[in-house]
C-alpha cells in the first residue's frame, strides 16, 4: 500500500484523497439517510446565484450534499479515465462534466421523488377563508369564548375552535363561514342567514 501511494504523482495523490473522502462521506450520508437521521446537514449558502431553485429546498444547488456529488464524480472520473487521456487539461473538463451532471442528476431526482410524497397537511390559511360549516359546539358572542366548528377542507370534514363577532352565540347546529385564520387550530366566523325569495 505504501509503495502504491509513493509511486503516483502529487495530481493522482490529491484525486486519490478527494476520491477517498468523499466516498466515506457520501457512505455516511447514505447510512443516515436511510435509518432516518437525515438532519439537513447541507450548508446552504444565501445567493442569488443559485439557479432560481430557493423556493425548492431539494433544488438548493449550494448544499454540502451537493459538493460531496460533484467532487465524488469529479474525482472516480478523473481517476479512471487517466490512463486513456493523456491530456490532464481534457482529462479535468471531462471530469468536471460528469461531476457536474452527477449534481443535476441527484438534484432532479430528489425533486420527482419531492412530487410522488403527499401531505396529508392541509395549510389551513390558504384553504379555510369562505369555507362553510356547521357549529359543533356553541361559539360565545364578541370573542368571549371558543366553540367548536366543522368544515369541510379538500373534501376532508376538519374540525377547529371558533371565535365569532357576532352579538348573539352561535349555536349547535348553525352554518357558519369562515372570515378569517386566526392561528392553525383558531378560525372566525360568522353565521350564514339562509336567504328566503
Amino acid at each position: 500500500m505504501t509503495e502504491w501511494w509513493t509511486s503516483l504523482d502529487l495530481f493522482m495523490k490529491i484525486l486519490w484523497s478527494i476520491a477517498i473522502a468523499t466516498s466515506l462521506i457520501f457512505i455516511i450520508e447514505t447510512i443516515l439517510t436511510f435509518i432516518g437521521i437525515d438532519h439537513e446537514i447541507d450548508a446552504d449558502f444565501d445567493t442569488s446565484m443559485d439557479g432560481g431553485f430557493e423556493s425548492e429546498p431539494s433544488m438548493n444547488l449550494y448544499t454540502f450534499r451537493n459538493l460531496v456529488n460533484f467532487l465524488l464524480g469529479m474525482s472516480w472520473t478523473a481517476i479512471l479515465l487517466k490512463e486513456k487521456i493523456a491530456s490532464t487539461a481534457l482529462l479535468m473538463v471531462i471530469a468536471v462534466a460528469v461531476g457536474v451532471m452527477l449534481v443535476a442528476a441527484v438534484m432532479y431526482m430528489f425533486k420527482w421523488l419531492s412530487k410522488m410524497q403527499q401531505s396529508g397537511n392541509i395549510d389551513v390559511y390558504k384553504c379555510a377563508v369562505g369555507c362553510i360549516g356547521k357549529v359543533y359546539l356553541t361559539i360565545p358572542a364578541e370573542r368571549k369564548g371558543a366553540g367548536k366548528v366543522q368544515i369541510t377542507i379538500n373534501n376532508s370534514v376538519r374540525e377547529y375552535d371558533a371565535l365569532t363577532d357576532s352579538e348573539n352565540s352561535l349555536k349547535t347546529g348553525s352554518s357558519i363561514k369562515v372570515v378569517e385564520v386566526l392561528d392553525p387550530s383558531t378560525l372566525l366566523v360568522e353565521e350564514m342567514n339562509s336567504l328566503i325569495i
